[in-house]
C-alpha cells in the first residue's frame, strides 16, 4: 500500500530583508550618547538631574533609531546610583550598530 506523494516545502513567510540605519543616523545617535555620558558625569550627584538627562537621552535614541530593546537595559542600568560615571549610552549604540543585523535562525 506504498503510495508515492510529492511533497512541497514552502517557507511559512519570507523574511523582509534588514534596513540598516544609515551612517549619519548611527553617529548622531553616537554623538548624542557621547554627550550624554559625559554631562552623566558631572550631574551624578544630582539625581533628579541625572533621571531628567537619561529620561531625554533614551527619548532622543528613541526617535533617532527607532524601537529598539536595547535602550530599556541602558536606561534601567543609567538609574542605578553612580552609573553615570561608566559610558552606559554609548555601549547601548555600538551594541545596536554591532548587533542590530543579527537575527535568530528560521525555524526549520
Amino acid at each position: 500500500m506504498e503510495t508515492e506523494k510529492t511533497i512541497t516545502l514552502i517557507p511559512a513567510k519570507a523574511t523582509a530583508p534588514l534596513k540598516r540605519h544609515s551612517r549619519a543616523k548611527m553617529a548622531i545617535a553616537f554623538g548624542v550618547a557621547a554627550v550624554s555620558d559625559v554631562l552623566s558625569i558631572w550631574i551624578t550627584f544630582a539625581p533628579p538631574f541625572q533621571w531628567t538627562l537619561d529620561l531625554a537621552t533614551a527619548f532622543i535614541l528613541f526617535l533617532i533609531l527607532g524601537r529598539r530593546w536595547a535602550l530599556l537595559p541602558g536606561l534601567i542600568a543609567e538609574a542605578i546610583p553612580g552609573m553615570g560615571i561608566f559610558p552606559v549610552w554609548v555601549l547601548v549604540v555600538l551594541s545596536i550598530i554591532i548587533y542590530d543585523e543579527i537575527k535568530r535562525p528560521a525555524r526549520t
